[in-house]
């Protein structure tokens, strides 16, 4: 029997034609896509969330190209090489990519769900500019070999896009070697297409056993959480597998109060944890997604801090090719001497605390 999820897949919207039956098509939008040499598409599920007469949905902003993207003054050119180290002297697997010494992304397909605009891997999954071989067992074998690893990031593309076969192999595999502590996979599919999540999967990647699998997505906006996520993430812990998620701060999106806080009070309510808030990272063609760099610890002050619980505060960070950098300032400290702390809340309201010294 074909799952539904297959059939998403093989019905992709990535057309005019298809899209046109779920929205009405803008003039820019149809401009775009005619013009700009770039893949783009999402799952019919995803399609059927945009807003049928708004460009301006968040969802729609996310999938359909935009003339904006020609723009380029301040993303960094070969971003993806800088990134992920990928001209140092170290020789690794086009599939291996490196910023900490015992973490590793581990970069298993290169077909998505949904073609973000915003992707910090548009170099290579959108735009195609650049070209990368992604030999799993090239791969496998690199990690096998390299015991200070213990920890592994499975992404793509999407991997949760291979078959239930193939993930079970890559699981059983890494699971295989003594370092491994935990194996992470990152992947969108229980927001654009939750169908994904079925027994087979559970039975592949989930289960107890000593290394365990995270899996982190990526939710912008709470447009995008329905029921059918909220079962797909149920069933994901239903067999041992926690989700956490990796929002990624995009103007016109999510820079605003309201939405910020609603998009983070809605992940909680349907179980999945907020676990990082992104920078909208310096990859070409995305100046109109960015903010600035302060933005988004403004929003986690003014929107999360004191108006929902702490499990509904995400990390805010910038990714580089030297890790994750947090962007938190203290906004919290207003004074210090040798006698005590000034702290302020969220309402504005003061308070003091001795100041031990060392």
């Amino acid at each position: 029997m074909i799952e539904e999820w297959t059939e998403q897949v093989k019905n992709q919207v990535n057309t005019i034609e298809k899209l046109a039956k779920y929205i009405n098509v803008s003039d820019d939008e149809k401009e775009a896509i005619n013009t700009l040499k770039t893949k783009w598409g999402t799952s019919p599920y995803f399609a059927s969330l945009m807003d049928k007469d708004d460009p301006d949905c968040p969802i729609r902003k996310q999938v359909i190209p935009s003339l904006k993207e020609q723009v380029n003054e301040y993303g960094m050119k070969n971003y993806l090489v800088w990134k992920e180290n990928r001209a140092t002297e170290e020789i690794r697997p086009d599939s291996i990519a490196r910023q900490y010494h015992d973490r590793v992304a581990f970069t298993v397909v290169q077909v998505c769900g949904i073609y973000c605009r915003h992707c910090f891997r548009k170099e290579l999954v959108v735009d195609q500019n650049l070209q990368l071989n992604f030999d799993v067992e090239e791969g496998l074998a690199w990690i096998a070999e390299h015991s200070e690893i213990r920890d592994v990031l499975i992404t793509g593309g999407d991997p949760l896009l291979l078959s239930d076969e193939k993930l079970g192999y890559l699981i059983a595999k890494l699971r295989e070697m003594p370092h491994i502590e935990m194996i992470r996979i990152g992947s969108r599919l229980p927001i654009v297409l939750p169908h994904r999540i079925t027994d087979g999967l559970k039975k592949a990647i989930g289960g107890y056993h000593r290394i365990p699998v995270w899996i982190n997505t990526q939710c912008n906006h709470p447009k995008e959480i329905t029921e059918e996520t909220a079962k797909a993430v149920y069933e994901l812990m239903s067999c041992g597998i926690n989700v956490g998620n990796q929002a990624v701060l995009l103007k016109g999106i999510n820079d605003d109060v309201d939405t910020f806080r609603e998009l983070h009070q809605k992940l909680l309510r349907i179980r999945i944890r907020p676990y990082y808030v992104f920078y909208c990272e310096p990859a070409p063609g995305m100046d109109h997604f960015r903010t600035p760099v302060e933005k988004g610890a403004e929003l986690i002050r003014d929107a999360l801090r004191g108006h929902t619980t702490g499990l509904a505060q995400p990390m805010y960070v910038l990714a580089t090719n030297i890790g994750k950098i947090p962007l938190m300032p203290d906004y919290y400290i207003v004074d210090k001497n040798k006698k005590e702390y000034t702290l302020r809340n969220y309402k504005g309201e003061f308070t003091k605390i001795p100041n031990m010294p060392e």
